[in-house]
């Protein structure tokens, strides 16, 4: 796969130089293989891209402006979807190429499959399941939570029943206390 970069060589717009430049010098500096097409001096190459960058991206005169990205065929965007993937860390995607393994991209994308079905891309086999022994440690890993969590109930069973049993005394404490007092005034109001 070649990424295309569509460029003006000879552009009097020092915005699109500059901008040209970025994604250049980006790509290089990820040392991603790509093209230059200049639109300036081949007309071939400036109908190309006025032709397959889709209507929905072009502006309102219909005409885009360099620099243009495509993979092959593929439209990938303009400077600002590529500046927006900058700054995502999300190059490699916009592009449509695989990330590097270690780049902050691969470290996201990984995160985010993690997040999506609870496993490491690497854990999975060619079919894309789970390896069994994984599958068994993750089995064994479940079936530990599920016997902490009997454990934590049953002791926090042990304590309510604790709790409600110290209740109780306290509750039948008070009542003897009350019965003697109710005794003592008793046998006082006998005694006198």
């Amino acid at each position: 796969m070649v990424i295309k970069v569509f460029l003006a060589s000879s552009s009097g717009s020092t915005a699109i130089k500059k901008k040209q430049q970025d994604v250049v010098g980006f790509l290089e500096a990820l040392k991603v293989d790509y093209a230059q097409l200049d639109i300036a001096c081949n007309e071939e190459n400036r109908m190309w891209m006025r032709q397959n960058v889709p209507e929905e991206k072009k502006p309102a005169n219909g005409i885009p402006l360099p620099p243009q990205i495509f993979n092959e065929e593929s439209y990938c965007g303009d400077y600002d979807t590529f500046f927006d993937a900058k700054e995502d860390n999300l190059v490699y995607s916009f592009l449509g190429l695989p990330p590097p393994p270690g780049s902050k991209e691969a470290v996201q994308a990984d995160k985010a499959d993690i997040v999506e079905n609870g496993t490491h891309a690497e854990e999975t086999n060619a079919e894309g399941n789970l390896d069994d022994s994984i599958q068994a440690h993750a089995e064994e890993e479940e079936e530990q939570e599920e016997a902490d969590d009997d454990r934590e109930e049953e002791d926090l069973q042990s304590e309510e029943e604790e709790e409600l049993r110290q209740l109780e005394e306290e509750e039948e404490a008070e009542v003897q206390e009350e019965e003697e007092e109710d005794l003592e005034e008793t046998q006082e109001e006998e005694a006198e």
